[in-house]
């Protein structure tokens, strides 16, 4: 095995970090930083900015807030003691106005809220209490140590290596799971932290205590369809704009389907001088993604020619999946975030994309990540509507019976008792078998089964862990539909940072516009009857853009996926996966987490059954960041042989 690699080294990454105006706040800024600039005022840091950061002090002269931002842009304000800061994908302007508006820490971050397109974090300081929140979507997130006097970040790997935290064994074997539910999806692979639940802001008091405060609540799903597209489109509009402004050139993936259409129309609109439109083509030849996307650039080009490109990437010339996922890329290529997720087998392919993006100038890539988990409501959504709406609930939910084959009685069973979410969160994992097919799914979220390589003891924590966390869990919703919205909200959320940190290793800035809380806020707000229409496909979404994109875009109704890339990814690159479990070299074999022999057979049979009934992205993904990032000293000695 080769020698444990250093802890992955802040200046490698995006952050900001948040200190207590103590002595040791002080010597913790100096560990990391050396460079001190102004507060205050705005900074669009230049590609070349690669080890600046800027440093916000307390009046006391101490630092308070320090930032390494090559992407993204960092305003503040200063008023007195007080002080405030935006870090987020354009310059935020009025911040000093907002400060004197009052000196209350909940209210300006309402009023910020409120008024802000985009995805942000936000900072602020008034009186005594220092607030600290992210999105309600869960892109921006916020994580603390342990302990008075914690320090905060948005990235739990730069807390980790500043207190040497070792890694949590039973964060990574749940980790493991195709699908980790709310809660357990916010415990941090690090110990001694803690994962601030997105709808709350962090309030750390100079007394060394803390609280959490909710900032932000879901709508009620009351509007009408014609009110709530309107508010829809507005909020995309807005939130495109905030990620484009400023910049010249701007790429968006046009993949064909309904998102990334609406989204390169969006862009389009937004007006930057050029727009490089770039599809992947498919290697199915009865895909119809490569066919509508180049419908969408033709009908663009015939509204304004000017400035415009399109470029078709042959599929036969895309990564397939699994492609180097045992290769160790050089910094800062080698990327692999604060927490393993299982896009991480694509590696290859979004980096092929974002790399050509990044060649042809732009300056910013938008994509059109967020759409299926806004715009396809599950079926446990229409589920919601049965107690005011049988009838609406039935007619919706059927229709997904019909096509999935549930069968009548057990699909009446499900919809009628789906229990509580203790209930569900006790019971959602199993060493069975579970059914593939024809089991309705309507409750909390999926249940799932143990894949057959995880070790005993690997099977021990996660039950473990969900029994536990069952104690005493709260769903972020009451009913079970309005709880999955969300829980499959910042699950999507989360494994887009993944995207994030390629274009970072690449110096391109990466954005997800759907993922702003102004538009989770005005699809949530549309009532159920009109969100859910089992006649239309993403009917929310066509009539928010329908004065967007032209409208023979609207008409489609299907959606392409990549399963043939999958198997054909198994096969073409089994000796690579079958290189990540070679004894003494596997990082989860080290940790007994895995069974090599299993994974071993696995990867030698590409066909096996095994792979259509479990997912071996998750366990990839685990793998390719253990050998991607630091091993703690106190997990050393198991990991070498």
């Amino acid at each position: 095995m080769p020698p444990a690699r250093p802890v992955q080294p802040p200046h490698a990454r995006d952050c900001f970090v948040v200190l207590p105006d103590t002595p040791e706040g002080q010597a913790t800024a100096g560990r990391l930083t050396a460079s001190v600039t102004a507060p205050g005022g705005s900074h669009a840091p230049s590609a070349d900015d690669d080890v600046a950061w800027q440093v916000f002090p307390y009046p006391s002269g101490r630092p308070w807030v320090i930032v390494r931002s090559r992407l993204r842009r960092v305003s503040g304000a200063v008023r007195g003691a007080d002080a405030v800061l935006v870090i987020g994908p354009a310059p935020v302007e009025g911040l000093a106005e907002e400060l004197r508006a009052g000196r209350d820490g909940a209210g300006l971050h309402h009023r910020l809220a409120r008024r802000l397109p985009g995805v942000h974090h936000v900072i602020s300081r008034t009186g005594d209490e220092t607030w600290v929140r992210g999105t309600a979507s869960g892109l921006r997130r916020i994580h603390a140590t342990d302990g008075p006097f914690p320090l905060v970040s948005d990235r739990p790997a730069v807390l980790a290596h500043l207190t040497g935290a070792g890694l949590d064994d039973t964060a990574l074997a749940l980790r493991l799971l195709d699908f980790l539910p709310h809660p357990l999806s916010a415990r941090p692979v690090w110990r001694g932290l803690t994962e601030i639940d997105p709808a709350h802001a962090l309030v750390l008091r100079a007394d060394g205590t803390r609280a959490t405060r909710r900032w932000w609540h879901a709508p009620e799903a009351e509007l009408p369809m014609a009110e709530g597209a309107a508010r829809l489109g507005d909020a995309l509009d807005r939130s495109v704009r905030a990620h484009v402004s400023g910049r010249a050139r701007v790429s968006c993936e046009l993949s064909g389907g309904f998102d990334s259409t609406s989204l390169a129309f969006l862009t389009r609109r937004a007006g930057p001088a050029h727009l490089s439109l770039l599809t992947v083509a498919s290697r199915e030849s009865h895909a119809e993604d490569e066919t509508w996307a180049l419908r969408a650039a033709e009908l663009a080009r015939a509204e304004r020619p000017d400035g415009l490109s399109h470029e078709i990437v042959p599929g036969d010339e895309v990564p397939l999946f699994y492609a180097g996922v045992s290769e160790q890329l050089p910094a800062p290529a080698a990327l692999m975030g604060d927490e393993p997720l299982p896009v991480a087998p694509a590696r290859a392919r979004a980096r092929m994309l974002l790399g050509l993006a990044a060649a042809r100038g732009s300056e910013c890539h938008i994509t059109g990540y967020g759409g299926d988990e806004l715009f396809m409501a599950l079926p446990t959504v229409a589920g919601d509507l049965l107690p005011r709406h049988p009838l609406a609930a039935w007619n919706r939910i059927g229709a997904v019976r019909h096509q999935l084959g549930w069968p009548l009685a057990a699909t009446a069973r499900a919809l009628i008792g789906r229990g509580s979410f203790r209930a569900w969160l006790a019971d959602a994992v199993t060493d069975d078998v579970l059914p593939t097919s024809r089991t309705p799914q309507l409750t909390w979220s999926v249940r799932q089964s143990l894949p057959p390589w995880l070790t005993d003891d690997a099977r021990d924590l996660v039950r473990d862990a969900f029994r536990t966390a069952a104690a005493d869990a709260e769903p972020l919703a009451p009913r079970p539909g309005r709880h999955l919205d969300l829980d499959t909200l910042r699950t999507g959320a989360r494994h887009f940072q993944a995207m994030e940190d390629y274009g970072l290793g690449l110096g391109l800035p990466v954005a997800a516009p759907l993922y702003a809380d102004h538009v989770v806020e005005a699809t949530l707000a549309v009532r159920l009857t009109d969100r859910i229409d089992p006649a239309r496909y993403k009917p929310l979404l066509a009539e928010a853009v329908r004065e967007v994109v032209p409208a023979p875009l609207l008409d489609r109704t299907t959606k392409d996926h990549m399963n043939s890339d999958t198997v054909q990814g198994l096969v073409r690159h089994a000796d690579e996966l079958r290189r990540l479990w070679e004894p003494g070299a596997s990082r989860l074999v080290g940790l007994g987490l895995v069974d090599p022999a299993r994974l071993d057979a696995l990867a030698a049979d590409p066909y096996s059954p095994l792979h259509t009934r479990y997912s071996i992205d998750s366990t990839v993904a685990c793998e390719m960041w253990l050998r991607a990032t630091a091993i703690p000293s106190a997990h050393r000695e198991a990991l070498t042989p």
